[in-house]
Order: structure tokens, then C-alpha cells, then sequence
């Protein structure tokens, strides 16, 4: 799992949100505090100065008093207004310079007495036209105003009148410079603004502290969180309190518990299904809603001779063969299957398989895909095609004889009877279809009894080597006739074995017989015996004669299957002695199979089992 950046993360989110919090709050008093304190002490200054002005108006009044009164008319006593005004500057420059503003005291005619400021004396006799002192000798008493200078300072004008009742006789006129009540407000304002970040340090570092206690429990199950999405639970969360986050852990580890075991029981029944779907006899495809492959068990990919990689995704009509009509038809029909037929290049026999349908339906998304399953039925149909022919070579293997026989017996009944010669003749046919038709009987009885295991297996022991001796003593006088030569072979380590002497005989009979039969005149047939173990007797008869075809191997040993029928029935064969031969010798228990080349010739051989009792060792 990725980090969250910090600045990302909860607890930076908190530590924002106290601060800016913090931020928001002190702004607030900063500017209640700084204006209210701004305020203040402008307030108090204007009123000081106010106060002073006042208290210098009254003390000018004197001056002035006495000077409109003792100067005489034409011109007077000057030397003692020199005097008078000199004092008057005395106590200006003695009593108010130390508040550092310019104070000047002007008569009644506007122009000024004297002035505080000594870098100012040359105004001393002018007059001074400001609006404050126009108003202050017209007898209004409040006259301030606050401007700005062109060096930036910020100054405050007061204009007092001098004098009471209805007759004033001067002003007073003072410029202070407001420059220490702003320096005063800067002073606080930077107190002010350092206390303010070192709340807000504090705070971002008591916010860490604190907001910890909220995001370590939450990294602690974010990062508990991956270890369950990875398939770890080993861990559990750690609680640290008693509070929502620790509850919140609590319910986490008890879901963390049941998600294992939710998961623990699905690996199960995934392992359950996997290993059914596996080991089924029948193969089974799985489709979503869009009807594309998402599962296909083994059995399948066997049946339709595919692999999964290529056929997860593709669509189910596609991978099958059919149209998508039609597999809409089979999944709405009643039975939803289909037989298909399928060949393989490998396999010589066509493939059946039954396709069966089956919809998923899903809750509140109705029909959610398909199951389809498919079963070989290739056993089924070659079974069903075996008893098809069965019943057909039946009846046709006894209906030619009965036919025969009747067209006889119909040919002597119409007059041939009275012929002595050609009588003779028929009856000797129909004598003949009759033995045929008897022999036909009595190999489908034995295969009956044998197929029901009703077949008594009277075993004695037998000397292999007598047997097949006499195997070749009874074909000897066929085998003069067709000058076919005949070797008997029995090699040293052939014992003694338990078997029904006759049933054997009648297993070797067939396969001489047949032997004779399809080997052509001058030709060579070997008997032979053998151990290729020490549980096991082999025994096989080999010829050089016309051969099978490859073709035909396969079904050699079914019941009526010839290779050449017309020449097997000239013969005198019914299709039903290697049916039978091979019936006998899995009685015994044992195994028999033909190995031929056509032009080659043919072996068969069968194994019988030695009994456990009659090994030497």
C-alpha cells in the first residue's frame, strides 16, 4: 500500500484545522483589541491635549487681559508688552515643551504671540489664517482635526478660544505629533503578533501530540487493513482505549475473525469443487450472462480436445459448434440436451457426447449464465448400435438357412419328391442349413451362459504341451489336405496349469480353424507356449496367411463382425467363434488379443493365469 503524503493525511487536517481555528480567533481579537486600544488611546491623547489647551487659554487670558488694557493708544509703553510676551513665551516653552508639539497663542486679531518652538520664531507676529483658529476667535471651542504632514507623520490640530461670555480676545493654537500613540499601538500590535505565533506553535505541536492519539489508531488499522487485502491474519489490531476508535478496533479484529474463517471455509469448498470438477466422469462448462466461457474442468477439455487457455472467453455456441439460435433453443426446450458428434483425428471412431443445459439464475439479476454438462455417451451408442446389429445379424444369419430350407421343402412338395436323385439332393441341403442353423443356436446359448456367468468352469489340471499335441493331431487331416505346415513349440519354463480342459480346446479349435482357413495352400502355422513371467501362461497360434485389415482390428472380436462375409459363410463360420474364445478365456481369467498385418498373416494370443498355490519357486 502506497503512503499518504502528510499533508494529506488526517492529522495534517487537524493540525490545519486548530490552527487556522487558533488564526481565526486571535485575528478576531487582534482587531476587537486593536481597534478598542486605538481608539483608547487616541481618545486619551486628544483629551490630554484638550486639557492643556485649555489650561494655556486660561492662563494667556491674562496676558492678553492686560495687555489690550495697559497699552496706550498712540503707542505707549512697549518695553513692558515686550516683557509681558517674553513671560508669556517663558511659561509656553518652560510648562508645555516637553509634549513635543508646537503651541502658539494668538490675539484677538489672529496674530500669533508666541510659539514653542524656537525654529519656528519668525512666525511671531504674522497671522495665522487656519481654519481652527478663524472658529477658536469667532468663539466655538471645539476645533480639531488630525492630517498628515508631507514627511508621513501623522498630527493632530487644536484651536482653543481665550476669553468667556461673548468677548474672546485670543486662541490658542497647537499642532502635536501622534506618532507615540501609533508607535505605542506598533509596540503592542508586534507583542501582540509574537504571542499570537507562539500560540500557534504551541498549538501545532500539542495538535501533533494530540491528533496522534486520533491517526496512529487509524494507520494501525489502515495498515491492518492491507495486511487482511494481502491474506495475512496474523495480527490483530492493537487497543488502545475505550473510546469510538477503540471500538472501532475491536469490531475490526472480530470482523478480521470471521472473514477468516468465511475465507478459510471457502478455500475449503473451492478445494471440494475443484477436486469434484476434476474427477467427474462428465465434463462441465460454466458461461457468464454474455454465454462466455468461464470454467472448464478436465473432462471437458479431454472431450472436446481443447486447452483452457484457449478456450476461457469464447463464446459457449462457438466452442460447441452450434449457432447461437439454436442454443437458445435447446436452453428453452423441456429436456435442454443434445447429442453431438464429434471427430477426431487421432481417433478412428466418431465421439458421442450428450450436451445438457442448465440456467443460472441469479437473485434480482435473473438468469446469470449456463451450465452446460457433457457426457460421453460413445459406450452407450456403440452399445446400442451392437445390439442393433446383433439383432440384425441374427436374423439374417437364420433366415437365410430357414429360407433355403423352405425353397426346398417347397421344391419337393411341388414334385421334386418323386425324384429319387434330386431329393436326395434337397434333403441333404436342407440337412445341412438345418446343422448350421443348430450350430448357430448353440453359440449364442454358450455366449449367453457366459455372458450371464452361468458357465461352469470344470477345472483340471492339464499339461500344456498333451494339449496342443492333440490340437494339432485333430487338424492333421486338414492340414495334409491344404499341405499347410504346422510347428508346435513349448519352451522349457511352461508348467503344468489348471484349466476346463475343453473350453480351451474349443479355444484353440477356432483359432487353428480359422487359421486353416484364411491361410492359403503350402503355407505355415506355428503353435506356441510360453511363460513371460512365472504367474502367467501364453500361449498363441500364428499364421502366414491373408492377414486383417487395420481397419478392421478393432471389432475383430465382435459377435457376427466378419471381415469377409461371403467367404466366412461359404466356410461354414457364424461371426461367433472369437466372440466366444474370448469370452472363455476371460473366465479363466485371462486376456487374449490379434496382432495381423493384411498379406502378413495373423497371430492371437491369450494368457491364462497360473493359481497362486501352483507356483514353484
Amino acid at each position: 500500500m502506497k503512503s499518504i503524503r502528510f499533508f494529506q493525511s488526517i492529522q495534517a487536517k487537524l493540525i490545519i484545522i486548530y490552527l487556522l481555528m487558533i488564526m481565526i480567533a486571535m485575528q478576531l481579537i487582534a482587531a476587537y483589541f486593536t481597534q478598542t486600544l486605538e481608539t483608547s488611546l487616541t481618545k486619551d491623547y486628544i483629551d490630554n491635549m484638550n486639557r492643556q489647551a485649555r489650561l494655556l487659554a486660561q492662563y494667556a487670558e491674562t496676558y492678553l487681559v492686560d495687555q489690550t488694557q495697559d497699552t496706550p493708544k498712540g503707542g505707549g509703553n512697549e518695553r513692558e508688552t515686550k516683557r509681558t510676551y517674553a513671560d508669556l513665551n517663558q511659561v509656553v516653552n518652560s510648562l508645555f515643551a516637553r509634549t513635543q508639539a508646537e503651541i502658539q497663542v494668538i490675539d484677538g486679531n489672529g496674530l500669533v504671540v508666541t510659539t514653542s518652538l524656537e525654529t519656528n520664531k519668525s512666525v511671531i507676529g504674522s497671522k495665522n489664517t487656519q481654519t481652527e483658529v478663524t472658529r477658536a476667535l469667532q468663539g466655538i471651542k471645539e476645533n480639531q482635526r488630525t492630517f498628515t504632514d508631507p514627511g508621513g507623520i501623522r498630527k493632530l490640530v487644536i484651536a482653543k478660544p481665550v476669553g468667556s461670555g461673548t468677548k474672546y480676545i485670543g486662541a490658542i493654537y497647537i499642532v502635536a505629533s501622534m506618532e507615540e500613540v501609533y508607535n505605542t499601538m506598533n509596540r503592542i500590535n508586534r507583542f501582540f503578533i509574537t504571542g499570537t505565533l507562539i500560540a500557534l506553535a504551541m498549538t501545532a505541536v500539542l495538535g501533533v501530540m494530540l491528533s496522534a492519539t486520533i491517526t496512529n489508531p487509524i494507520k494501525a488499522l489502515t495498515k491492518q487493513a492491507g495486511r487482511v487485502a494481502e491474506g495475512r491474519f496474523d495480527e490483530q489490531v492493537r487497543i488502545m482505549g475505550k473510546d469510538e476508535l477503540g471500538q472501532l478496533g475491536q469490531t475490526f479484529n472480530f470482523m478480521m475473525e470471521r472473514l477468516q474463517e468465511a475465507l478459510t471455509l471457502n478455500e475449503e469448498e473451492k478445494e471440494k469443487l475443484a477436486s469434484i470438477l476434476a474427477n467427474m466422469n462428465d465434463g462441465l462448462i460454466a458461461t457468464d450472462d454474455n454465454g462466455r466461457v468461464i470454467v472448464i474442468n478436465r473432462r471437458a477439455k479431454q472431450l472436446l480436445k481443447v486447452n483452457e487457455d484457449t478456450t476461457l472467453g469464447m463464446p459457449l455456441a462457438e466452442l460447441l459448434g452450434f449457432t447461437p439460435d439454436i442454443v437458445r433453443q435447446l436452453e428453452s426446450s423441456e429436456d435442454h440436451s443434445a447429442l453431438l458428434h464429434f471427430f477426431h483425428e487421432e481417433e478412428d471412431d466418431p465421439l458421442f457426447v450428450r450436451v445438457t443445459y442448465t440456467t443460472i439464475h441469479s437473485k434480482g439479476r435473473g438468469a446469470a449464465g449456463t451450465i452446460a454438462v457433457l457426457q460421453d455417451v460413445t459406450g452407450q451408442e456403440k452399445l446400442e448400435q451392437s445390439r442393433r446389429e446383433f439383432v440384425a445379424n441374427v436374423s439374417h444369419e437364420l433366415r437365410t438357412p430357414l429360407t433355403t430350407i423352405k425353397s426346398y421343402l417347397e421344391a419337393l412338395e411341388d414334385g421334386a419328391l418323386e425324384e429319387p436323385q434330386l431329393a436326395g439332393k434337397f434333403v441333404g441341403v436342407a440337412h445341412n442349413e438345418t446343422e448350421r442353423m443348430i450350430r448357430l443356436v448353440n453359440d449364442l446359448l454358450q455366449l449367453s451362459r457366459l455372458d450371464s456367468r452361468r458357465v461352469t468352469i470344470a477345472k483340471e489340471k492339464t499339461e500344456v504341451a498333451e494339449m496342443l499335441d492333440e490340437v494339432a493331431d485333430r487338424f492333421s487331416f486338414q492340414l495334409e489336405q491344404r499341405n499347410i505346415a504346422v510347428e508346435v513349440t513349448v519352451e522349457p519354463g511352461v508348467r503344468s496349469i489348471m484349466l476346463d480342459r475343453d473350453r480351451i480346446d474349443q479355444v484353440l479349435d477356432n483359432l487353428v480353424s480359422n487359421s486353416i482357413k484364411y491361410t492359403p495352400e503350402g503355407g505355415h502355422i506355428k503353435i506356441h507356449a510360453g511363460s513371460p513371467d512365472t504367474a502367467r501362461l501364453e500361449i498363441s497360434v500364428q499364421d502366414d496367411g491373408i492377414g486383417i485389415p487395420r481397419k478392421d482390428l478393432s471389432r475383430i472380436f465382435e459377435r457376427f463382425y466378419r471381415v469377409d462375409k461371403a467367404r466366412s459363410r461359404a466356410m461354414g463360420g457364424t461371426g461367433l467363434g472369437l466372440s466366444i474364445a474370448r469370452e472363455i478365456v476371460k473366465a479363466h481369467g485371462g486376456s487374449i488379443q490379434l496382432d495381423s498385418e493384411l498379406g502378413q498373416g495373423t497371430k492371437v494370443t491369450f494368457t491364462l493365469p497360473y493359481h497362486q498355490e501352483e507356483v514353484v519357486l
